[in-house]
């Protein structure tokens, strides 16, 4: 039946209403199931990402790489470095490997701390030059913290030896110079020659020895008097000179500690110009010499350690790390003969 106008306008509005329900549909198809748009990525960055907090706060870090760590003897070394540039050698510098420091004597007590440390009294009188406060608690950190008669002012170290008796009487010395050397060894190991480690304690010398042998370390002589001669005892010296002691101190160590047992056994003397294999590491060797106003015969004269042969030193390193760092830059690799000051 062929439709009518009528008829045929409202087939056509019903097919654009079907038409619009699909639209419909195919929208809020769209809008309810198609897949989430993905986040915007983050800015990129060279940092390394960080874990979320809770994973923060449950998981242990690992260690820090060993590499990381300085090893303790560059941090010795780092601390140890001189402060002030190194100097050109003067022309009319002398050729010896020597700083000194002059240092006075302070005081005089029955104390030692190094051999009798916190036992007040319980030594033979020692002499003590040097730092102003040593005493039997004495230790690295209240030497540190005291004066010293030295010249340099900067060297706190703590030096001592037995007194020394005439007639019954003590006697100190009015000449007392510590000399630090590179001579005893090769020019080769003068040149590696190393600062002596901050808080070393070395006894150089034998108080119980019974006569003159291999462990007396001290010399006996006269100032302005050399026709006598030197003697491990006590010599006669003429009437107007002085008597003088020389002593050497150990001037290789092995290394690693600041005192041993019998105070003696982490140093070495060299042998045939080098450091042995135990005892590594070269050091300047200290000379102590002590001038005493006295002269004559020796039989009035006696250490409170007992005969001249019983001479003995102790030597409590406290130099600024730096200070002797630049000296034996300066002074000992460089075969150059310096003053207190450290200079040529």
């Amino acid at each position: 039946m062929p439709l009518t106008p009528r008829l045929r306008r409202r087939v056509w509005i019903a097919a654009l209403a079907v038409a619009g329900v699909a639209a419909s549909a195919v929208t809020a198809n769209a809008m309810f199931f198609m897949p989430p748009a993905p986040p915007k990525a983050a800015p990129t960055s060279s940092a390394t990402t960080v874990a979320p907090p809770a994973l923060a706060d449950t998981t242990t870090p690992p260690p820090a790489p060993a590499a990381t760590s300085t090893p303790p003897a560059e941090t010795t070394k780092a601390a140890a470095a001189p402060t002030k540039p190194q100097e050109p050698i003067p022309p009319n510098a002398v050729r010896v490997a020597e700083f000194v420091a002059e240092c006075p004597f302070t005081h005089k007590l029955p104390d030692d701390p190094i051999v009798l440390p916190n036992l007040p009294g319980a030594s033979h009188m020692h002499s003590f030059f040097g730092n102003t406060s040593t005493n039997a608690h004495s230790d690295v950190t209240s030497l540190s913290k005291a004066g010293s008669t030295c010249s340099p002012k900067v060297d706190l170290s703590s030096y001592w030896v037995p007194t020394l008796l005439v007639d019954g009487q003590a006697v100190e010395p009015t000449g007392t110079t510590f000399y630090y050397l590179g001579e005893g060894v090769r020019d080769d190991v003068t040149a590696r020659i190393q600062p002596l480690p901050y808080g070393l304690r070395i006894v150089a010398g034998n108080a119980k020895a019974t006569a003159p042998d291999n462990t007396t370390m001290s010399r006996w002589s006269c100032l302005h008097a050399g026709h006598v001669g030197a003697s491990k005892d006590f010599v006669n010296c003429p009437a107007g000179t002085m008597i003088e002691s020389y002593l050497d101190f150990p001037q290789c160590w092995n290394g690693k500690d600041l005192d041993s047992a019998d105070h003696k056994s982490h140093m070495s003397y060299p042998v045939a110009g080098d450091c042995p294999s135990t005892h590594p590491v070269p050091v300047p060797k200290l000379r102590q010499v002590l001038r005493y106003p006295a002269s004559g015969d020796p039989a009035r004269f006696k250490l409170s350690s007992g005969p001249g042969f019983t001479m003995h030193g102790d030597f409590f390193n406290v130099w600024p790390e730096a200070e002797m760092a630049q000296r034996v830059r300066d002074c000992i690799n460089r075969i150059v003969k310096c003053g207190p000051d450290g200079r040529p």
